[in-house]
């Protein structure tokens, strides 16, 4: 009997051991005193957070003149549509200011994929901007392929979008511009380039 007592005892006392051990190894533990785990799963899951805090990337702002920001290159630039179809890119602070072009090119190519219109662009007359040599082609929405070296001897960044020209339904801005949460709006995309640019779907002399 009293064999019996002492091993349901010694029994006990090891499970006690065992759950401790596990409960020990879940637990996160702070030995700097500042409130948080130190390791452990919720050590992890807190640098996790910690991390990625303060970086939403879903969020989209409009430029100064409401049209698109371009953040594939720095500085930032705007692209926007203007009254007479031209193109303009304004070269953007952190403050999102105006700033002049210091040796920025950019050419665009957009419209129909069999027969592209190619805009090339120099420096607005009194401004801080680039502005496109001619128009844009008649049409509300095709695609636009948008190539921006920042200086001379930078590799191009190409960025790819739909020119959308259509109101926004629930912003100011146009549908290419808008900063809502439209499926559709996220459709571009952009790649750095090691060499000279060619595009894809045309031959063009310069």
């Amino acid at each position: 009997m009293k064999l019996t007592i002492t091993l349901s005892i010694t029994i006990a006392t090891l499970s006690l051991a065992v759950i401790g051990c596990n409960e020990k190894q879940a637990v996160a533990h702070d030995h700097d005193g500042d409130g948080k785990p130190d390791h452990g799963p919720e050590a992890h899951n807190t640098h996790h957070d910690h991390d990625h805090a303060g970086h939403d990337h879903s969020e989209k702002t409009a430029g100064p003149n409401g049209g698109r920001i371009i953040t594939s290159v720095e500085p930032h630039a705007e692209f926007l549509v203007t009254e007479d179809s031209r193109i303009r890119i304004t070269f953007l602070d952190d403050e999102n200011n105006a700033i002049a072009p210091a040796g920025q090119s950019v050419e665009i190519v957009c419209g129909d994929r069999s027969k592209p219109t190619v805009l090339s662009f120099s420096v607005e007359a009194n401004s801080n901007s680039l502005l496109s040599s001619g128009i844009i082609p008649p049409g509300d929405k095709y695609p636009m392929i948008i190539t921006i070296k920042t200086t001379p001897e930078a590799a191009p960044v190409r960025e790819r979008f739909t020119l959308d020209l259509s109101d926004c339904p629930t912003c100011e801005y146009r549908e290419y511009a808008c900063t809502c949460d439209h499926d559709d709006h996220d459709d571009h995309d952009h790649d750095h380039e090691d060499h000279d640019h060619d595009h894809e779907d045309h031959d063009h002399d310069h």
